[in-house]
């Protein structure tokens, strides 16, 4: 799946993400948040190069209870999945180098 420029509506429940396959990004944060808009370059790119990634955006905030079973206090915040379990996460990322070395945690398939 693509880099997504939408949030998912409606957000899926936390077991729904547990019982994800494969590869996931579930980035956290709304659209009006400056640090969230200015990351976006950064995700982009560093998701290009992985087909094998599914990309899901959040939106974040009070009574979004995805966000609080991660336990996120920052936007965005990206929490890197494999098979619905995390294997990594990112918070306000300001460099590619820092989302490539947390893909690169997730296999290939």
């Amino acid at each position: 799946m693509p880099f997504q420029t939408q949030p998912i509506t409606p957000a899926p429940s936390a077991q729904d993400v547990q019982a994800l396959r494969g590869n996931t990004v579930l980035e956290f944060g709304t659209d009006w948040c400056g640090w969230c808009k200015g990351a976006q370059p950064l995700i982009r790119e560093a998701l290009e190069s992985r087909a094998d990634v599914q990309h899901l955006k959040i939106e974040d905030g009070p009574g979004r209870p995805l966000g609080r079973s991660f336990r996120v206090k920052l936007w965005p915040t990206l929490v890197f999945l494999r098979d619905g379990q995390e294997v990594g996460r990112s918070v306000r990322p300001q460099d590619g180098a820092t989302l490539a070395a947390e893909l690169a945690r997730l296999p290939r398939d």
